[in-house]
């Protein structure tokens, strides 16, 4: 028998939290007695993001220093990663502008105490100009920082504290193992506040819809249909674009990988397809000193889909609770996103945890994210996919950068799997 998975349960709550709410609509009485599940599982979220980013942040800061090592490819690597990064979240905050999955959701029932602090926090936000938000991000005390829960001096501080662990080699190795402890502890704390993830995501979408009604999920349908074209755009164009440009196509490698990105986009698992790929790209031409590099370190660096999700997702919590942000809140947001994403890549339900990490970082209701939670599944499908044909691009590219992909070993490979096809 399968194993009723944290996914499916999450699904199955978020069902019969619609069902509950639907046949309750504007009953009080049953939003007081459901509301206090959902308000225990937003504090366990809580309590666990400030401990993760610093110690996720200070591990794959710190861990830079042993890329460094590796020297001129390390660098080109990193570099290339970065580039593509920002593009991936700029089109996906882009394409939450252009799309406004979010829009929609009727707020005349929502009480003005529960998005007046966001409010709030958003108007100090638009008021302050570029310089007072840079001012900002560094902290004057990091603990009065941390208390708070004040994300965006949190990030800067673990950013420098990894590169200092890093810049004093073997004296800061006990430094870091200490903070290596500590993220694998809140590996074992995220995967158990997980584990309460379906009652949690019961309650609030539960609540959400007695409060709102059924018509409050029209915008879950437009987040989906917005990250899947905007996933399709960024395949096609963007990275059709690097493949055309470092010589090779897109379409060739999506042949070539066409066994591995179905297992990833039906396990939703990146590291259920590492092996393979692999072994893929080293018969398409790659040399082994540069795929065994790579793709292990796209999987923190260069996660193109999770990126554009993320991006996305942040807005649509925004738009939901019919909260505008500037543009300077904007690339603030993509700034955030581009530090998050590195440090959390092997959190479990990693997504998840940095979606939660920018809304408190912007000031926005992290409730929203009950919404996405029982259609994370779905997304989660897609970004993964592609970010397994990224990290599968990006080995080709630092390769041809390199000087050292095999061409005739690439049409070989190609033209067997063709054979075999017909086969």
């Amino acid at each position: 028998m399968k194993k009723f998975g944290l996914a499916s349960q999450i699904f199955v709550a978020l069902v019969l939290g619609i069902v509950l709410g639907a046949l309750f609509h504007g009953n009080e009485t049953v939003m007081a007695i459901i509301a206090p599940i959902g308000d225990i599982f937003i504090r366990l979220i809580k309590m666990i993001v400030v401990p993760i980013v610093i110690s996720a942040l200070v591990v794959s800061i710190a861990g830079v220093g042993d890329i460094k090592k590796l020297g001129k490819l390390g660098g080109k690597t990193l570099l290339y990663f970065e580039i593509v990064t920002i593009i991936a979240i700029a089109i996906g905050l882009l394409s939450a502008n252009l799309f406004h999955p979010g829009s929609g959701l009727d707020t005349s029932n929502l009480e003005k105490s529960d998005i007046s602090k966001y409010e709030a926090t958003t108007k100090t936000a638009e008021s302050h100009g570029f310089a007072e938000t840079i001012v900002h991000i560094v902290p004057k005390n990091i603990f009065e920082s941390m208390a708070q829960g004040d994300l965006l001096p949190i990030i800067f501080f673990a950013v420098f504290f990894g590169l200092g662990i890093a810049a004093i080699g073997e004296k800061g190795k006990p430094v870091l193992g200490f903070f290596e402890g500590i993220l694998d502890a809140m590996f074992w704390v995220t995967n158990q506040v997980m584990k309460f993830a379906p009652f949690g995501v019961f309650a609030l979408i539960g609540v959400t819809v007695a409060k709102f009604g059924i018509s409050s999920l029209i915008p879950l349908g437009k987040l989906v249909v917005a990250v899947y074209l905007t996933m399709i755009f960024f395949v096609f164009v963007v990275l059709g674009m690097i493949a055309k440009m470092s010589g090779t196509s897109i379409f060739i490698l999506m042949k070539v990988l066409k066994d591995e990105l179905i297992l990833a986009f039906s396990t939703a698992s990146s590291e259920a397809v590492l092996p393979r790929l692999m072994d893929k790209m080293e018969k398409f031409g790659c040399p082994k000193s540069i795929t065994s590099f790579v793709i292990p370190t796209g999987y923190t660096f260069n996660l193109d889909g999770s990126s554009i999700y993320q991006a996305l997702a942040s807005l649509f919590v925004a738009q939901m609770y019919g909260i505008n942000l500037s543009l300077t809140q904007q690339i603030t947001l993509l700034l955030v996103l581009m530090l998050t994403s590195k440090g959390m890549a092997g959190v479990p339900g990693a997504s998840f945890v940095v979606v939660l990490t920018t809304l408190g970082s912007m000031g926005l209701p992290i409730e929203g994210v009950a919404f996405i939670a029982g259609i994370d599944r779905i997304l989660d499908m897609v970004r993964t996919a592609v970010n397994v044909l990224g990290n599968s691009l990006a080995t080709i590219v630092m390769s041809k950068w390199e000087g050292e992909f095999d061409e005739e070993k690439a049409n070989a490979y190609f033209n067997s799997t063709k054979q075999a096809d017909v086969a």
